[in-house]
């Protein structure tokens, strides 16, 4: 009876390596013949909705890209032949040769010292074209001002100037003493060339994001020029605010701001 029960024992315990290495495959089968979700099916839904998305992107889009307009700059051949190259540093004088005029050579301009490719656009930045005056130069300060033939320069001296409010009113200036008056000049000095920069970042920023510009290196020696007080040009003029129109545009503001409180 002793040897009975041993014999028992010995037969109810599992036997070792009872698991195959085809188990977990069975049950992946057995699970999705019960309705589950396999990793396959995953993949092949994650596909499949990838491509019909491309699809889409192609017929839907005017640039007839598959990514939805999207152009990684790696795979635009100029860009990453520059990238390969590594960035230019050139020279005001070295600029001055890429503005159109050699077919050989691409069309460059520089905003705030960074210097751009602007070739794909030969028709507007080439010789003839409305904007050939930025070609080959860093002509930061009309884009600023909009004086696009008196103000082809970096120099952006004096510049803030279009942006400090002409004093008209004098009624209101007979309530203020000097001290305020001077301080008031702070501010509206400060204020000023606050604006100048977000005007040269606007630009800078429109061609470094241009989906066909690029940015290539730096113009050096700029800080080696000579510079000086310009007086603003005519259109820069009249672009400057009067102060009697912004008092009244901050009392508007402030009317608007208490009725909204009440």
């Amino acid at each position: 009876m002793s040897d009975l029960r041993q014999r028992n024992t010995k037969s109810a315990k599992p036997k070792a390596g009872n698991d195959s290495p085809a188990a977990p495959r069975r049950r992946n089968e057995a699970a999705s013949k019960a309705g589950g979700i396999g990793v396959l099916d995953i993949l092949r839904l994650v596909l499949t909705l990838a491509v019909a998305s491309c699809g889409l992107s192609y017929y839907m889009t005017s640039s007839e890209s598959l990514l939805w307009g999207y152009r990684p700059w790696y795979t635009r051949l100029p860009v990453l032949v520059r990238y390969l190259q590594g960035p230019l540093y050139l020279t005001p004088a070295q600029l001055a040769p890429h503005d159109g005029s050699n077919p050989s050579l691409p069309i460059y301009l520089a905003v705030n010292g960074s210097i751009f490719d602007v070739s794909a656009n030969p028709m507007i930045y080439g010789p003839g074209g409305h904007y050939n005056v930025f070609a080959g130069r860093d002509a930061t300060r009309a884009f600023v001002t909009g004086c696009f033939q008196e103000d082809t320069t970096a120099d952006m001296t004096g510049v803030e100037e279009m942006f400090i409010p002409i004093e008209n009113d004098p009624e209101e200036e007979k309530t203020l003493s000097s001290g305020e008056k001077k301080t008031r000049r702070e501010q509206d000095l400060r204020m000023a060339r606050n604006q100048v920069q977000k005007q040269v970042q606007h630009w800078e920023n429109f061609f470094r994001n241009h989906k066909k510009y690029f940015e290539v290196g730096k113009v050096v020696g700029l800080e080696d020029l000579p510079k000086e007080k310009r007086e603003l040009c005519e259109q820069a003029k009249q672009q400057r605010p009067k102060r009697k129109n912004l008092n009244k545009k901050k009392q508007k503001e402030q009317q608007k701001k208490q009725k909204q409180g009440n």
